[in-house]
């Protein structure tokens, strides 16, 4: 069905996390990084990864570095921040980075599930709390200059359109009868071109251009 990246350096929640995605998304195959390092070849070695679950404590990486790095070089997979740090400033500038997500290690299972769910339909997952304490993530929200859209291809803008429907990478490629593999190749042009460093903002990117030729 899926397959996750679990990159935690803690082999106990790794197991955990293994542990949680069995019993929630059958048929799901989870690999696991127990440090940055080891989580990019994981990454330049499946082209086929739904998710990675990224944890901000891994050794050979500081702070949100380790976000920056992965999006950089594997700028189609969507990745999620897994971490104690519950700093609103902190999640808010993962998402800055291209998080399409945040879940502190103390959500319940059954929430856990559901925000990952939520993720892999092609959805933003905040804590709760962050999303009661601001509407809005603070994501860059400029303006595409004139014609930067024009830049797309027509099958690029047909994928940026199944995507602002919120799709994942897979089910766009069932719905366009191409491979996966080639949705990933266009998303990460997607990005190139819009000058953007995640699938969220490339959606709130055209979603604004879409109201303003209203």
């Amino acid at each position: 069905m899926y397959r996750l990246l679990v990159a935690d350096d803690h082999p106990l929640f790794r197991e955990a996390m293994v542990a949680v995605i069995a019993r929630g998304l059958s048929g799901s195959e989870t690999l696991e990084a127990a440090s940055l390092a080891a989580a990019l070849s994981v990454a330049a070695q499946h082209d086929d990864l739904d998710l990675a679950l990224l944890d901000l404590g891994l050794p050979d990486a500081e702070g949100l570095s380790g976000l920056a790095q992965l999006r950089q070089a594997a700028p189609w997979l969507p990745v999620v921040i897994v971490s104690a740090e519950q700093h609103k400033q902190t999640i808010l500038e993962a998402l800055n980075l291209g998080a399409v997500g945040y879940i502190p290690k103390s959500t319940p299972r059954d929430a856990l599930l559901a925000a990952l769910q939520q993720i892999l339909a092609g959805q933003v997952y905040l804590p709760p709390d962050i999303m009661r304490a601001t509407s809005q993530p603070a994501l860059p929200t400029r303006s595409p200059p004139p014609g930067e859209l024009d830049l797309l291809t027509d099958k690029q803008r047909e994928v940026l359109a199944h995507m602002v429907k919120g799709e994942s990478n897979k089910m766009i490629a069932y719905r366009l009868d191409i491979a996966e593999t080639t949705v990933k190749t266009h998303v990460s042009a997607i990005l190139r071109k819009l000058r953007v460093s995640s699938r969220v903002q490339a959606i709130l990117l055209a979603s604004e251009h879409d109201h303003a030729a209203r």
